[in-house]
């Protein structure tokens, strides 16, 4: 299965939960979800169906892989990666999601959602200790430097990155110098320190996957 390509608010009101997939729109009254609270379509309007266990399971992992901007079997390679690892599955699942660059990048507050972000890494504009790395899956590990290309720091889609005041959005497992359009991996992502769990129910897409 391809990629996602159309309006991504109705990812959101598909959900019927906010995924954050359109920045700082998200958050404002410009919000499609907030402002038709519904599922897209003709019917929409009409009440959602009751939703039997299969159906709950698979909602709350299109929901997570919606948030990432993944396609499926990208999603599924993370998954298997993370059933492998010791300790609890989905945590491990949202770890590694959290370290892909694409993320890490729109964590830092150098793109302002994942999909922007994406798109910064595969055309070349990210450097990860001095090297430039065009794969968005690409996984960070702790004491990584991740940088805006010097030759791309006057475009303007960087134009807003000096003016972000004390990382005031990045996570604690990040660092952000916005002055040298640089941020630092201090470690690996918590569970507790991820926005993400509290909008998903790992444990569901687990099962979802175990069936």
């Amino acid at each position: 299965m391809g990629r996602y390509t159309g309006p991504v608010c109705r990812l959101c009101r598909t959900e019927g939960v906010k995924l954050f997939l359109k920045g700082e729109k998200c958050s404002s009254d410009k919000c499609p979800l907030s402002k038709r609270p519904f599922p897209p379509g003709m019917h929409g309007r009409e009440r959602r169906r009751k939703l039997t266990e299969y159906g709950m399971r698979l909602r709350e992992k299109q929901k997570l892989k919606r948030i990432y901007g993944m396609r499926e079997e990208q999603f599924e390679r993370f998954f298997e990666m993370a059933s492998k690892q010791k300790g609890m599955t989905g945590n491990n699942l949202l770890i590694l999601l959290e370290r892909r660059l694409d993320n890490v990048v729109y964590r830092l507050g150098f793109a302002p959602n994942r999909r922007t972000a994406r798109q910064i890494v595969s055309h070349g504009h990210i450097l990860v200790n001095g090297k430039k790395v065009t794969v968005p899956s690409y996984l960070v590990d702790p004491g990584d430097t991740i940088e805006v290309k010097p030759d791309s720091r006057d475009s303007v889609l960087f134009k807003h990155i000096p003016e972000t005041s004390n990382g005031a959005r990045v996570p604690d497992w990040l660092e952000l110098d916005a002055a040298n359009f640089r941020g630092r991996v201090l470690s690996l992502p918590e569970i507790d320190q991820i926005d993400t769990a509290r909008m998903v129910n790992l444990q569901l897409i687990v099962e979802f996957y175990s069936r």
